[in-house]
C-alpha cells in the first residue's frame, strides 16, 4: 500500500484530483444494505450524550457489574445483527484492514490527517464510490463503538481505575482528563458530524439503488450527481479520519478541537443538501419513466382482449391478494374485485359533485335492468371511480361527502379514493377526457374499452344501449326517426297514450312565467276554436331550475289547464337526453368521417336546443309526427294571429301560418351551440338549421368552480 507524503499544503481540489486518480473500480459487487444497517445501528446507538449519562449515574451500582453487563448486551446484540445480516468473510476482512489503517494513521503523534485520508482511499481503490464509503464507515463504526463504550463506562464509574486497567488490556487510550462540561462541546460537534456522515452515506446508497433500466449515468439528471459524489465521499472520509484522530487522543477534546468537527459537519450538510436535490431530480426522472411505462401498459390493457378483465381492473385499482377494495352499495359490505371477473363493467367516473339528478336516473336504469333481464349476456356491473384532486372541501368534509355518496349508490364503489392508481387518473383525464362532468366508460368481459361515451347512450336508450358497442349504437339510431317518442321516451306515460290516441300535443317551456300563462291561454283558445283535442305539457328549460319551479307554482296556484312534470329530475333528463343525442350523432359520424347535415334528427335537435337557449320554445305534434319546432315567441304570435283555414286541416294550416310569421319581428336569432372540448372531434363546419348558412366556430373559455374549461362555440 502507498504511504502518501505530507499533503497539508494541497488544496481541496488537488486532494480530490488525487483520490480520483486512485479510483479504479473493477465491478466488485457488495450487498450494501445489511452492512449499512449495521453501521447505522452502531453509530446511532453510540452517539454520546455525556451530560445525560452523568446525570443518570447511580452511585450504588457496582462498576464491575456495569462493565460485564454492558459487554454481555453488546455481544448479544452483535450476534443477533450478525445472524440477521450475515456478511461475507472477505468483506469482514476488508473492514478489519481498514480499521487497522484508521487506527494506525490517526493514533501517531502529529499524524498528517490528509495523508491518512488519501492512504485509506488507496486501500479501497477497486470499489465504487458508495461501496468505498460504506466499508470505511463500517470500520469507523467499530472504532467509535469501542471508544464510546469506554466513555460511558468511565462516567458511570465511581472507580475509574477499573476502566483504566481494562483499557490498557484492550489497547485503548484512557488518558481522559477534565469534566463533562468541558467535553460536552466536543460531544455535540461529534454527534452533529456523525449524523451528517450517516446522511451522506445513506444518500449515496440511494443513488446506487436507482434502477438503471430507467436512468443511466449519461442522463442529465444523474450526470450532475455523478460529478458531485466523489467530493462528498472525500469530505466524509476526511471526517472519519478527523473523528477517529480526536477520539484516539482524548486530551484534544479540551483544546477547542470541536471547531474542526463542526466545520466539517457544516460542509457535509451542504454536500448532502446538494446531493439530495440531485436525488430528487433523479427520482422524478425515474418516476416519469415508470409512469410512461405503466401508462403504456395500461393503454394496452384496455385495447387488448385478455382471458378476462382482471388485468385491466387491477391496473386501474390498487389491489393485492386478500384485499377488499370494493364496497357493495346493496349489502354494505367490502368485497374483492373478483366479483367483476368476466363481466361487462361500467366505470362511473365523477368527482364528489355528481348531481342528484344523475344519481336518481342512474339508479332507476340500474334497478330496471336488474328486474327486466337476468340473462348472463345482458348483465353488467357498475363501479364508481371517484376522482378527487385539489378538492375545495377539507379532509373531514371530503370524507363525509364521499361516505354519503357510496352509501347512496346501489352498485360497487371504490372503498377509498387513494386506491385508484395515479397513472389511471392520468389515463382517465387524458384518454377518456374526464374533466368535471360525469362520464361512463364501458368495458367488455375481456377488459377492453367498448365506449368511453356510454353515459350518453344510457341517457338516450337506457339499458337497451347495452353492450354500448358502435354496432349497437348504429343499429339503435337506424331504428329512430324525428318523432315525439324519441324526445320523451318513457318519461311520461300520459304523453305515450296521447301519441297512441293521435292527439295534438304541445311541449313547451320558458323562464318567463307571464309568457307561460299567456301561452297556455292562447293555445287553449286556438284548440277550442279549431275543435281539436289538444294537450299541453310544460317541460321548462335546460337551466335556471328556480325559474322552472316558479312556473310550476304559477300553474298550480292559478289552476292553469296544462300538464307538467312534477319531478324536476325528469325535466333535467329531457334536456340531457337531447344533448346526448347530438353528441352521439356527432361521435358516430366521426367514425365514418361523414356528418350528415340533412339528418332530420340532427336538424330537429339543433333547433330545439337553440330555442331553449333563447329562453322560450314550443313543439307541436300530432301523435308521433312533429309539426312545429320553434322559438316560443314566434309560436305564440302564430297562435295569437291564427285563423282557421277553409279546409279545416289544422296540421297543414297552422304549420304554414307559423312559417310565414316574420322572425325578425320577434327577435328570432340564428343558432348557437357550445360543446366542451373533451377530445371529441367535432365537424369542421355545421349548418344553421334556421338560416341554413355555415356557422362560425371558435374556442372560448367558460368558468366553472374549478377554473376555466375550454369550449367549442358554433
Amino acid at each position: 500500500m502507498i504511504r502518501w507524503a505530507k499533503s497539508s499544503l494541497l488544496t481541496d481540489d488537488e486532494k480530490i484530483k488525487k483520490i480520483m486518480s486512485t479510483h479504479l473500480p473493477n465491478a466488485i459487487e457488495i450487498h450494501l444494505q445489511p452492512l449499512l444497517f449495521l453501521v447505522e445501528t452502531a453509530l446511532t446507538h453510540r452517539i454520546l450524550q455525556l451530560k445525560e449519562v452523568r446525570e443518570q449515574v447511580d452511585p450504588n451500582v457496582n462498576i464491575v457489574t456495569t462493565i460485564l453487563q454492558a459487554e454481555s448486551e453488546a455481544q448479544a446484540q452483535a450476534q443477533i445483527e450478525k445472524e440477521q445480516n450475515p456478511l461475507d468473510p472477505t468483506v469482514s476482512l476488508e473492514i478489519e484492514r481498514i480499521l487497522i489503517e484508521i487506527s494506525y494513521s490517526t493514533q501517531s503523534r502529529g499524524a498528517d490527517l490528509d495523508a491518512a485520508t488519501l492512504s485509506i482511499f488507496d486501500m479501497v481503490a477497486k470499489y465504487s464510490w458508495e461501496t468505498k464509503l460504506v466499508l470505511i464507515m463500517a470500520a469507523f463504526a467499530l472504532n467509535y463503538a469501542q471508544f464510546s463504550l469506554l466513555i460511558h463506562l468511565y462516567y458511570q464509574s465511581t472507580n475509574p481505575t477499573i476502566v483504566k486497567t481494562k483499557s490498557i488490556i484492550k489497547g485503548l487510550p484512557c488518558n481522559i482528563q477534565g469534566t463533562v462540561e468541558l467535553i460536552n462541546p466536543w460531544v455535540d460537534a461529534s454527534n452533529k458530524l456523525i449524523k451528517a456522515m450517516l446522511d451522506v452515506t445513506r444518500i449515496l446508497v440511494k443513488f446506487r439503488e436507482l434502477p438503471s433500466v430507467y436512468i443511466s449515468p449519461e442522463a442529465s439528471s444523474l450526470s450532475a450527481a455523478v460529478s458531485a459524489i466523489p467530493v462528498a465521499v472525500y469530505f466524509t472520509i476526511r471526517s472519519v479520519v478527523a473523528c477517529a484522530s480526536q477520539s484516539a487522543s482524548l486530551t484534544n477534546m479540551l483544546h477547542g478541537s470541536e471547531r474542526e468537527l463542526s466545520e466539517l459537519a457544516d460542509k457535509l450538510i451542504q454536500k448532502y443538501d446538494d446531493l439530495n436535490k440531485h436525488l430528487h431530480i433523479c427520482n422524478e426522472h425515474v418516476e416519469k419513466k415508470k409512469n410512461v411505462e405503466a401508462y403504456l401498459k395500461l393503454l394496452n390493457c384496455f385495447d387488448t382482449a385478455n382471458n378476462d378483465n382482471m388485468e385491466s381492473i387491477k391496473a386501474l385499482i390498487k389491489s393485492k391478494d386478500g384485499d377488499l377494495p370494493l364496497f357493495n352499495g346493496i349489502t354494505k359490505k367490502q368485497v374483492d374485485i373478483n366479483v367483476l371477473k368476466r363481466k361487462s363493467v361500467l366505470l362511473l367516473i365523477s368527482n364528489l359533485n355528481i348531481s342528484e339528478d344523475e344519481l336518481t336516473i342512474l339508479k332507476l336504469i340500474f334497478n330496471e335492468s336488474n328486474i327486466i333481464t337476468t340473462r348472463q349476456e345482458h348483465q353488467y356491473e357498475v363501479v364508481w371511480i371517484p376522482i378527487i384532486e385539489n378538492h375545495s372541501l377539507g379532509g373531514d368534509e371530503m370524507e363525509t361527502q364521499f361516505r354519503r355518496l357510496i352509501n347512496k349508490m346501489p352498485w360497487y364503489s371504490i372503498q377509498y379514493p387513494h386506491l385508484i392508481e395515479k397513472v389511471a387518473v392520468k389515463l382517465i383525464q387524458e384518454v377518456w377526457h374526464f374533466k368535471n362532468n360525469t362520464i361512463l366508460v364501458a368495458l367488455d368481459p375481456q377488459g377492453r374499452v367498448v365506449s368511453p361515451y356510454a353515459l350518453h347512450l344510457l341517457w338516450i336508450w337506457g339499458s337497451n344501449a347495452f353492450p354500448f358497442t358502435r354496432f349497437n349504437q348504429e343499429s339503435l339510431w337506424k331504428a329512430e326517426t324525428w318523432r315525439l317518442e324519441l324526445l320523451v321516451d318513457g318519461v311520461d306515460a300520459s304523453i305515450l297514450r296521447w301519441i297512441y290516441e293521435n292527439k295534438y300535443i304541445f311541449l313547451y317551456g320558458g323562464e318567463d312565467v307571464e309568457w307561460v300563462k299567456t301561452f297556455i291561454g292562447t293555445a287553449r283558445d286556438v284548440g277550442n276554436a279549431a275543435n281539436i283535442q289538444l294537450e299541453l305539457v310544460f317541460v321548462g328549460n335546460s337551466s335556471k331550475r328556480e325559474k322552472i319551479q316558479q312556473a310550476i307554482d304559477l300553474i298550480n296556484n292559478e289552476k292553469l289547464n296544462t300538464s307538467y312534470w312534477k319531478d324536476l329530475t325528469f325535466i333535467w333528463l329531457f334536456w340531457s337526453r337531447l344533448e346526448s343525442m347530438l353528441f352521439s350523432k356527432i361521435q358516430l359520424a366521426n367514425n365514418i368521417n361523414k356528418f350528415d347535415e340533412n339528418d332530420s334528427i340532427i336538424q330537429g335537435i339543433k333547433k330545439l336546443l337553440n330555442h331553449d337557449k333563447q329562453g322560450k320554445w314550443a313543439i307541436l305534434s300530432k301523435g308521433s309526427k312533429i309539426l312545429v319546432n320553434g322559438n316560443g315567441n314566434r309560436v305564440l304570435r302564430a297562435l295569437s294571429e291564427y285563423s282557421d283555414s277553409p279546409n279545416h286541416n289544422f296540421d297543414l294550416s297552422f304549420k304554414q301560418y307559423y312559417e310565414n310569421v316574420p322572425s325578425d319581428d320577434v327577435h328570432d336569432s340564428c343558432c348557437c351551440f357550445s360543446f366542451p372540448v373533451n377530445g371529441t372531434r367535432f365537424p369542421n363546419c355545421m349548418i344553421c338549421p334556421e338560416c341554413h348558412r355555415i356557422m362560425d366556430k371558435k374556442i372560448i373559455l367558460s368558468c366553472c368552480h374549478k377554473g376555466h374549461i375550454p369550449e367549442l362555440l358554433y
